[in-house]
C-alpha cells in the first residue's frame, strides 16, 4: 500500500471523501491545499455515462478555456511555402514537411500539440501509429488540419485544450494551475464542463454526467456538487 506523505495528510485532514462541494468552494479548497513547491497543474477528471467503444458514445472535442492553461505549449506544424511561413510568424516552434515527418518516425517528441495544412494529410497520415496513441494526430473535428494555421497556432498557445473520453468513460484533461485566481479557475473549469455537456454523443443513454472531481498535481480530490454545477452552467 503506498505511503500518504505528511502535507497530502495534512491537507486531507477533516476532508469527507463522500462530501460533494459547489464549484466555487471546491477551487477555494484546492488552492488551499496546493501547497507544493512548484505551481500545481489544477486537472478534472469526469466520469461520463458512455462507452466509448461504441462509435455512436465516443466523446472527444476540443475547448478554448477563457484564462489560459497557466502551460507553455510547443506546437509542430506541417506546411509547406507560404503556409509555413505563415505558421513561424504566428509562433510555430517546429515546422516542416517530409524530412520533419522522418524525424516524428525517428523518435522526435519534442512537441504538444500538431497542427497540419490540409495539402500535408498525405505525408502526416503515416504517422498515424506515433501520432495516434499520444492524442497528437492532426484532425480537421479539431481545428489542426485547416489552411488557417495561424488561428490554429493562436489557439493552441492560448488554452485551448482537446479531450477525449478514455476506455471507462473518463475525461481528464489540466484546466489552469493553482496559481490562478479563484475566479479564473472557476470559469475554466465551468467552460470545460459545458463544453463535455454540448459533446454528449446520440448513444448516450441514462445519466450522462456521473461524477466530476478537480484537483490540484499533489492535493486531494474535490468532488463536485452536479445538481449545482448544473444550475451554473445554465446561468
Amino acid at each position: 500500500m503506498a505511503k500518504i506523505s505528511k502535507r497530502l495528510r495534512a491537507a486531507t485532514k477533516g476532508l469527507n471523501p463522500e462530501a460533494s462541494y459547489d464549484l466555487t468552494q471546491a477551487v477555494k479548497l484546492l488552492k488551499a491545499s496546493a501547497t507544493a513547491k512548484f505551481d500545481e497543474t489544477v486537472e478534472i477528471a469526469m466520469n461520463l455515462g458512455v462507452d466509448p467503444r461504441h462509435a455512436d458514445q465516443m466523446v472527444r472535442g476540443v475547448v478554448q478555456l477563457p484564462n489560459g492553461t497557466g502551460k507553455t505549449v510547443r506546437v509542430l506544424v506541417f506546411a509547406r511555402g507560404e503556409k509555413a511561413e505563415q505558421a513561424l510568424a504566428a509562433g510555430a516552434d517546429v515546422v516542416g514537411a517530409d524530412e520533419l515527418a522522418k524525424e516524428i518516425q525517428d523518435g522526435r517528441s519534442d512537441f504538444d500539440r500538431c497542427i497540419a495544412t490540409p495539402d500535408m494529410m498525405g505525408v502526416v497520415g503515416r504517422l498515424g501509429k506515433v501520432l495516434g496513441p499520444r492524442g497528437l494526430m492532426p484532425n480537421p473535428k479539431l481545428g489542426t488540419v485547416t489552411p488557417d494555421v495561424a488561428g490554429a497556432i493562436k489557439a493552441a498557445k492560448g488554452g485551448a485544450v482537446e479531450f477525449r473520453a478514455e476506455k471507462a468513460g473518463i475525461v481528464h484533461a489540466g484546466v489552469g494551475k493553482a496559481s490562478f485566481t479563484e475566479e479564473a479557475l472557476v470559469g475554466n473549469i465551468r467552460a470545460f464542463v459545458e463544453a463535455i455537456q454540448r459533446a454528449k454523443p446520440s448513444g448516450a443513454k441514462g445519466t450522462y454526467l456521473k461524477k466530476v472531481t478537480v484537483t490540484s498535481t499533489m492535493g486531494p480530490g474535490y468532488k463536485l456538487d452536479l445538481a449545482k454545477l448544473h444550475e451554473g452552467a445554465g446561468a
